[in-house]
């Protein structure tokens, strides 16, 4: 790849970094020159999440997706146009891939692009699983073959999604999909307007909320299959993150002012970089 071809692959990984910052230490285990498929599954990964989540219009973010289907399928054959699919399907393992495995993320993204607020905390379990799953069955299989399982990586990823939508709480406050389930809003006697100030009705809903989503960690623990480091290290910080948010006053204040990855992190980033290795080796 040559200079300009770098450039553009730096963009789309600093990006990932922009929304994750705490990977930066998960690299320094990845090793870039070996490894640069899987720090470009995880940009592509943030490519996705941004069409399916990040752009307002449906109209528009479908028709991103509709490009990255298009690309996706036709990358074994050609190689790829994007700088991350070029990265990826240089690499071997890419086309011993089935190929629905790397269209499987973009359809469940394209299908959900219209869902409203899910009716409870269980549909809402369900309705994120879809696209999540796939993305984790992608990686798992990147990272350590077809026969691991990616149950626990598609539950963790499904999770620390829910986790950000409810960061996000304040800003997305008029979209059609809302961060809290129905029955939530309802229990508390919450409307959208109340969703953008805090008030005691708010705190107890996130509260609630935070509860039910370090239950299901608690059970996705237990859960089958192994874990990417990049995995790994946001499941840890976002469970980190919603148990920090469930204690405090102001519960959606605290999730938002995130949770610092110090020396603890990086040792269990080296933890989980070590059972990788063993795994491929």
């Amino acid at each position: 790849m040559n200079a300009e071809g770098h450039g553009a692959l730096q963009s789309y990984i600093d990006k990932w970094l922009a929304v994750q910052p705490p990977q930066r230490i998960a690299l320094a285990f990845v090793d870039a020159p070996r490894h640069a498929g899987h720090i470009a599954l995880a940009a592509l990964e943030q490519e996705l999440l941004g069409a399916a989540y990040g752009i307002r219009e449906p109209q528009v973010a479908a028709a991103k997706l509709e490009w990255w289907a298009q690309e996706l399928t036709g990358a074994p054959a050609s190689g790829g146009r994007h700088p991350l699919t070029r990265v990826l399907f240089d690499d071997g393992r890419a086309r011993a891939l089935p190929p629905g495995r790397w269209l499987a993320p973009v359809l469940a993204a394209m299908a959900q692009l219209e869902e409203g607020t899910a009716a409870d905390f269980d549909a809402q379990l369900a309705a994120a699983s879809a696209l999540h799953g796939a993305l984790a069955a992608l990686e798992t299989a990147w990272w350590y073959g077809e026969g691991a399982s990616p149950e626990r990586a598609g539950r963790l990823a499904t999770l620390a999604h829910l986790l950000h939508a409810l960061r996000r709480l304040e800003e997305d406050a008029e979209r059609d999909r809302l961060p809290l389930p129905m029955d939530r809003l309802a229990r508390f006697g919450l409307r959208r307007g109340q969703l953008r100030q805090r008030n005691e009705a708010r705190d107890g809903a996130v509260r609630a909320q935070l509860q039910s989503l370090l239950a299901a960690w608690r059970e996705a623990e237990r859960l089958p299959g192994p874990l990417s480091v990049f995995r790994a290290l946001e499941a840890r910080q976002a469970a980190r993150a919603a148990r920090r948010a469930a204690s405090a006053a102001d519960p959606l204040a605290a999730l938002q002012t995130g949770d610092k990855a110090g020396l603890p992190a990086v040792f269990a980033t080296w933890q989980a970089a070590r059972r990788w290795r063993r795994a491929a080796a």
